[in-house]
Formats: C-alpha cells, structure tokens, sequence
C-alpha cells in the first residue's frame, strides 16, 4: 500500500452558530486563545507524517489563505521591535512553501461533495480528513492513530466516540461487526447518516478523523443527496464497505466539539489550562466567579 500522504480540511459550512462572529471571519479563524481551529487541524496533519493538506474553502473565505501566507510588514515589525520569540512562533506555525493547496466548493452541497472537489489532488491513493470542528487534546495525534490502523489493516478507518443517546441524529453511527466494540480497532458492518435516537444502532459516533481509502472518493462521484437534501461522505463509506472495509478506533483524547458554543468554551478552557502562565490564573479566575455567584 501507498502511505498516507494527502489530508483534506473542509471549512466551506458557514458556522451559523457563531453568528454575527462569523458573519466577517470565517468560522475556522476563530481562536480557541490565541490559535484559531484550523491550525489546530493543520498541526495534527503535520504532525501525524502528512504531506500534501488540501484546505476546501467556500464563497467569503480568502481570509483563511492570507492566515496561512507570510505577512512581511508584520514580520519585518516584530523583528525591528525585537519580538523574535513571537516572530519565531509565527513561522513555526506555517507549513513548508507548497504544502498547502486551496480548493474552491463553488456550491454548499454537503461535506462529501466538499471532499469530492479535493479529488485531482488525492489522485488514487488513500486519504485523510480532518473536520476542524472537532478539536483534541492528547499525547498522540487522533489522526495518527488512524493512520497506524490503516497501515495495519488496510481498510478505511473511522475514529468513533460515545455520544448521548439523543444526539444521534447529529453523526454518522457506525454498527460494528459482530456487536465488538473493545478499545482495539473493531470491523465496522455498517455505518448510519445521523439516524434518529430510536433507530440508532448504537451510540458510538464518527468524530471527525477518517482515513479513506481510493473507492470511497470514487463512489463520492457517483453519490446522490442523502440527509439533509447533501452528498453525505457517510454514505460514500458505507456504499464502498464490501469492497473497502472498515474499521473503528476509539477516540482517546480529549475531544471538543468546537461546531457549538458549549464545545468551544470547553476547549479554551483545557486550552487554558494546558498553557503554564494561564493555568494558575484560569483556576483563581474560576473559583473568585463561583463564589460571587453563590
């Protein structure tokens, strides 16, 4: 098998949520402290081996490739003023020159048409995806746990997590094999567009980290609108499973789903306290609000 070289990063939704925030800065830029989601996902690609990381970007989001460009007044200003360690932060930020590609989705038809247009990048090979909403803290890249797993396996690979049973209809559900569902990587029969609580087959959910292989951007091409009236990369999946495979790993980070308000302030709160300057003041900042509240 071919290594997995390509990552694709789709960021074309238009964050609804977040409004009127994202009504002038795209959902992806905006910062969980001082990082905004999407390096986060271009770090975990990076530091997961990967080679080639295809950004798919929507109508209003040029925003997103100037962050990733090099800005040589701000630069030139940190290195007269002497803030090198900031200067030498930045640049640790951006990947090498070519490493990034930038891929127009014309028209918001769903995450796996968004995932089709990255096609003449990824070629026939396997591929990853990073959905930037979800966000994870561990020793570990999630994506790089995958990888391994496909390496060994050979088939498409999904990282799952528990959810709450009223919020299946929110992922794809996957229904392992045989009903394994241990802490290694477990066969996968079928997997389910966001189906309704009372019709999930479990409550083990897709979370944002996939490794396809090549049949499953094949059948992309091919796939009609499903839930939501949008070409759904669960379905692409679940129609290329006999001929593909798939498996299941369990997530083992800390994981936050950044696509909600909730999830967000969660994530800049661990955030927070990760960071050894802010730790101390994120825990006096939080008991001095419980107290005046009681």
């Amino acid at each position: 098998m071919k290594p997995v070289r390509t990552a694709i990063i789709p960021v074309a939704g238009r964050g609804t949520r977040f409004l009127p925030a994202s009504k002038a800065t795209p959902k992806v830029l905006l910062p969980i402290l001082d990082r905004p989601l999407i390096q986060y996902a271009v770090d975990e690609a990076l530091e997961s081996g990967i080679e080639t990381i295809v950004i798919v970007t929507g109508k209003g989001q040029s925003a997103i490739e100037d962050y990733f460009g090099k800005d040589h007044e701000l630069e030139s200003a940190l290195s007269k003023s002497g803030k090198d360690d900031i200067l030498t932060s930045l640049e640790s930020l951006r990947p090498s020159a070519g490493q990034l590609v930038f891929v127009r989705q014309n028209q918001p038809l769903g995450l796996g048409h968004a995932i089709w247009c990255a096609r003449h990048v990824v070629g026939d090979e396997a591929f990853a995806v990073i959905l930037p909403d979800e966000v994870m803290f561990g020793d570990e890249p999630a994506l790089r746990t995958l990888i391994d797993s496909y390496n060994d396996l050979g088939t498409s690979v999904v990282l799952v997590d528990e959810v709450d049973p009223e919020r299946t209809d929110s992922y794809g559900i996957v229904d392992p094999s045989d009903g394994e569902r241990g802490e290694r990587p477990f066969a996968v029969r079928d997997v389910v567009e966001k189906p309704a609580p009372d019709k999930a087959p479990t409550t083990l959910a897709v979370v944002g980290r996939y490794v396809l292989r090549p049949e499953v951007m094949r059948a992309l091409g091919s796939t009609h609108a499903g839930a939501g009236g949008e070409i759904q990369l669960t379905d692409a999946i679940r129609a290329t499973i006999a001929s593909a495979g798939l498996h299941a790993v369990r997530n083992h980070t800390s994981r936050f789903d950044c696509g909600s308000k909730e999830g967000f302030l969660e994530a800049t709160v661990m955030s927070s306290m990760e960071d050894p300057d802010l730790r101390a003041k994120m825990i006096e900042l939080a008991r001095r609000i419980v107290s005046d509240r009681e």
